[in-house]
């Protein structure tokens, strides 16, 4: 689930969920195809609009980071059949499978916060896993506190971008819709649990 237990990958330090340029992103990739051939392309044609090759580079090495967690299935029907509630899921999904670290914030920070009746979510809150992870984790304790304060700004902009949380940092309870969250079920019902309020359903 997500890459090797032992690792966190930590390169979110910058914009968001990315939806629209994932979405185009994706529309791009060709069935089967290797995802450097995508980001070619993705390059070629400037796809996300940014104005630099290098950040635009980037940008698209993290969104097709995210976007090769999807399957098959799952990546049809965030192009084809998806709408924009069902995006913003499917991308958190991809996120919290590419990032140990941001699902296990989701578990163990907004779903405890959650079910405790807890639901305003205090910046601090990323610094005290951040930090109780690091103490055996070499990779985590060595990251800087600039770079750790861009990951956090990036990560709440993530989740309040994917409803996962309100402008104003309150978590809000995960909603599915009954075919997206099916399909989360037929690959791993554990994996409801990255949306707030639905730990119990991942349970039964």
């Amino acid at each position: 689930m997500g890459g090797q237990q032992s690792q966190y990958k930590m390169s979110f330090s910058t914009g968001g969920l990315f939806l629209n340029e994932t979405l185009a992103v994706a529309r791009l990739h060709v069935p089967g195809e290797p995802w450097a051939a995508t980001i070619h392309r993705a390059l070629t044609e400037g796809t996300t609009s940014l104005p630099k090759a290098a950040s635009q580079r980037r940008t698209l090495r993290e969104i097709i980071n995210r976007l090769s967690e999807l399957d098959l299935e799952e990546l049809a029907f965030f192009v084809d059949e998806a709408d924009r509630t069902e995006q913003q899921a499917l991308l958190w999904l991809a996120s919290c499978r590419a990032y140990r670290f941001m699902r296990e914030f989701a578990v163990e920070v907004l779903q405890e916060r959650f079910l405790s009746y807890q639901l305003d979510l205090p910046l601090e809150s990323f610094d005290i896993l951040l930090e109780a992870k690091a103490e055996w984790n070499e990779g985590l304790s060595n990251i800087s506190r600039s770079t750790q304060l861009k990951l956090r700004q990036v990560m709440f902009r993530m989740m309040r971008e994917a409803s996962v949380i309100s402008d104003d940092q309150q978590i809000q309870r995960g909603y599915l819709t009954t075919r997206l969250k099916s399909m989360i079920i037929a690959r791993n019902p554990a994996e409801l649990a990255y949306f707030p309020g639905l730990a119990h359903e991942a349970a039964e």
